[in-house]
């Protein structure tokens, strides 16, 4: 995402370097290239405007520091403006309600579904509540089990009324159900409707008047663009949702939703999708967007994520395995899980400082680790424990069971080998936190490949 949109700010930029001043014919020059960027990254043209005129404004009223260069000046109110645009700061969900209601709208195909489940996912694991979703979308043929599937898949119930029509009944219905079985947190799922659709839109205005939700959500698929930013305004003027979520972040799209739609409905970016699986949700940060889009990485989310899958009890006992020089293939496998849950492996990568360009050509296969895990799983539990019997025979009979080769099963060994003297040497509190490090790094770029 917004890959092309940083390679032409980045581009902007250069027009200002070797300058030795900030003048407004200079300014004129980048500020025209940077607006005609976001335009190509389908940004609002009335919101474009409005932006460069900003940060114009802005250049020409700061003197330059000795020590800071135009552009380097530049960049940082192009990046302090950026994350305005977007909202400035991360917006938090209202759960004030007991049980909490949130209730999901949108177009149909827009991943409201999917993105329900997501969230109950991240309630449950990451705030502990206890989620319930329901099942509202009475029109789209298999909805109501594709839910299931999803709830099933975060272990998060679903109420659903497969023979009711009325939606507005089956959601007061769930809400009893919550209150009795103290569910904390209600997330509604509606069908997909069209603005120009008069019935579908009373029906949803109606089903919010009755439950009266804590929190309306508008779901909309970042790869429609500016017309992502006209629906959300329409369903705005009907609903006054409290918020917007962004799926399919991952693709091919190029930002100008994210850029465009704070400014456009007044209303703040919540929550982000980012992948297929069900981790891969994030709440919106403009700040740290704005990073990304001009090339800087976004080392914080990064690390939280790292942070959620960091485990202190077994952190422990590697650092007591590693100590004793027992790190084996069971504990490397384990390792490879938690940064398979982290998400997209590239999206990872891109948040690197400095990586994401370098990466941005490379294809990184989030299949990448399936060579080294069919190796593992065709070794024994005996020779996973204890690597150093691995003989000529046996790794033979590993390539052949994983389908690999011979050369392939020797890098692995060789390279785990290494990697265990590596933390045999190393020492102190930090020692797990390294042994996690040292598995990740191996899955990226540039790094030694098994």
């Amino acid at each position: 995402m917004f890959e092309n949109l940083s390679d032409r700010l980045e581009r902007s930029f250069k027009i200002l370097k070797g300058e030795g001043k900030i003048t407004e014919i200079n300014v004129a020059e980048t500020l025209k290239d940077v607006r005609r960027a976001l335009l190509d990254a389908d940004v609002n043209y009335k919101v474009a405007k409005t932006f460069t005129d900003t940060v114009k404004k802005k250049a020409l009223g700061m003197n330059v520091l000795t020590a800071v260069k135009p552009s380097q000046l530049m960049v940082k109110i192009v990046h302090d403006e950026l994350a305005e645009l977007m909202g400035g700061e991360a917006a938090e969900l209202n759960l004030n309600g007991r049980p909490s209601i949130i209730l999901m709208s949108g177009l149909q195909g827009s991943g409201k579904t999917t993105f329900s489940g997501k969230l109950a996912n991240m309630l449950k694991n990451k705030q502990h509540k206890n989620p319930l979703l329901v099942a509202c979308d009475v029109y789209r043929p298999a909805a109501i089990e594709q839910l299931k599937v999803v709830g099933e898949q975060v272990g998060v119930p679903v109420y659903s009324e497969p023979e009711n029509k009325d939606v507005v009944s089956i959601a007061n219905n769930a809400i009893r159900e919550a209150k009795a079985k103290s569910y904390d947190v209600v997330i509604v799922d509606t069908a997909g409707r069209l603005a120009v659709d008069e019935e579908m839109m009373n029906e949803i205005e109606t089903l919010k008047n009755a439950i009266n939700p804590n929190e309306t959500l508008f779901v909309v698929d970042s790869m429609t663009g500016q017309d992502a930013v006209n629906t959300a305004k329409e369903f705005n003027d009907r609903l006054d949702f409290d918020g917007v979520v962004l799926t399919k972040l991952d693709g091919d799209t190029r930002g100008g939703a994210a850029l465009s739609i704070r400014t456009v409905v007044t209303k703040p970016i919540k929550f982000v999708g980012t992948g297929e699986k069900m981790e891969a949700i994030d709440v919106f940060h403009p700040s740290r967007m704005a990073d990304r889009i001009l090339g800087m990485g976004d080392i914080v989310s990064l690390v939280e994520r790292a942070q959620e899958q960091f485990d202190e009890e077994e952190a422990r006992r590697l650092q007591k395995k590693i100590q004793k020089n027992k790190f084996d293939f069971n504990d490397f496998l384990g390792q490879i899980e938690q940064i398979k849950k982290m998400g997209n492996l590239k999206d990872l990568a891109a948040m690197i400082p400095g990586v994401g360009k370098a990466i941005k050509d490379v294809d990184i296969d989030d299949n990448a680790f399936k060579g080294i895990e069919a190796i593992i799983k065709s070794m024994t539990p005996k020779e996973r424990t204890n690597p150093e019997i691995l003989n000529q025979s046996r790794r033979m009979r590993i390539a052949k069971g994983s389908g690999t080769n011979i050369q392939e099963v020797n890098r692995l060994i060789k390279q785990f080998d290494q990697t265990r003297k590596m933390m045999k040497m190393v020492t102190g509190t930090n020692m797990a936190k390294m042994a996690g490090m040292m598995s990740k790094m191996k899955g990226m770029p540039g790094m030694p490949k098994f």
